[in-house]
């Protein structure tokens, strides 16, 4: 990677980095505060060890010389630390471990790599140890009661034969908006991407194409509430990581494609594969299956679309 390259990378990646605040300082205010501050220490530090480590590997190799120093570790770093629930130690080093070794370093860096590293990390966590990222802790608990539950993806999709009323009634608090703090949750890392979009620092057509099929699924799947509803709208867009992916995720620029229709498919693509598992698969959520199938068709895309007009940086 070269010097001119990591100077004009780094202040984009510290940009991104302050726009994740907002959301990470809501997780923290309204759901763990010791939680999310282990995660965010036990992130920053594994990745930077990680990068440091795989540097000095890659280093060895002839002619390979390593300049990165760009700060794409830290944004990595705090999406994990972001996504994973509170407190979680062990799935944090060993996902961003993964995540900067297997994810970025083994491709050759920044630039090089076809996968979203966070994701790489993540998913491999999550089939790894779902047990370990099962359950998050429940809002306004405090450190020492340690309390943890369900998720909202979890307890909807094995509610049985209850219907959508029936949870929502019950006393989970999913009845109201910001009835479980993770509502508020989603709307501040939004907020922190729609800075990115005005900016111009990142393309809002992979977000857009995600949400959108997320809605259109949702109101295909609604069907009024009953004990075989797919989930409302509203539901799919609040729960889980939806929005901090849609903003910080699918919109990594070396991992979705260039060209502006390509960025739509993309979306959608993500979009729906993150409804498919929530609605049939084995796992509660599926953003990080869907964001990774999307990487993995992005060169194909690029390929395709080689002839489309060429993109602005919006």
């Amino acid at each position: 990677m070269a010097d001119a390259s990591v100077t004009r990378t780094r202040p984009l990646m510290f940009t991104v980095a302050v726009c994740l605040t907002p959301g990470l300082a809501a997780e923290a205010l309204l759901i763990a505060p010791y939680g999310v501050a282990v995660n965010l220490v036990t992130a920053v530090l594994t990745a930077a060890v990680t990068e440091r480590v795989c540097e000095a590997l890659r280093g060895r190799q002839p002619g390979v010389q390593v300049t990165d120093g760009d700060a794409a570790a830290l944004v990595t770093a705090l999406i994990l630390a972001a996504a994973l629930p509170p407190g979680a130690v062990l799935p944090v080093v060993l996902a961003t471990v993964l995540a900067m070794a297997l994810g970025r370093h083994a491709y050759g860096g920044l630039g090089s790599n076809v996968f979203n590293p966070a994701m790489v990390g993540y998913a491999a966590v999550l089939v790894s140890l779902p047990g370990a990222l099962a359950s998050w802790p429940v809002p306004g608990a405090s450190a020492v009661d340690g309390l943890t539950g369900a998720t909202v993806l979890t307890t909807f999709k094995y509610r049985g034969a209850a219907t959508v009323a029936d949870v929502w009634l019950s006393d989970s608090g999913f009845g109201q908006f910001g009835g479980t703090g993770y509502e508020w949750v989603a709307l501040a890392y939004a907020a922190g991407g729609l800075w990115l979009f005005r900016r111009h620092i990142a393309a809002w057509r992979p977000a857009a194409g995600m949400l959108l099929t997320l809605v259109v699924a949702g109101l295909a799947g609604y069907d009024n509430g009953s004990s075989a509803s797919l989930g409302s709208p509203a539901y799919h867009l609040a729960s889980g990581g939806t929005l901090m992916a849609a903003c910080f995720v699918a919109t990594d620029p070396v991992t979705h494609p260039e060209r502006h229709l390509g960025q739509w498919l993309f979306g959608i693509v993500v979009g729906a594969m993150t409804f498919l598992v929530r609605s049939w698969g084995n796992y509660p959520d599926g953003i990080a299956f869907g964001i990774l199938l999307g990487n993995a068709l992005t060169p194909y895309l690029d390929r395709r679309l080689s002839r489309a007009p060429e993109p602005d940086h919006g």
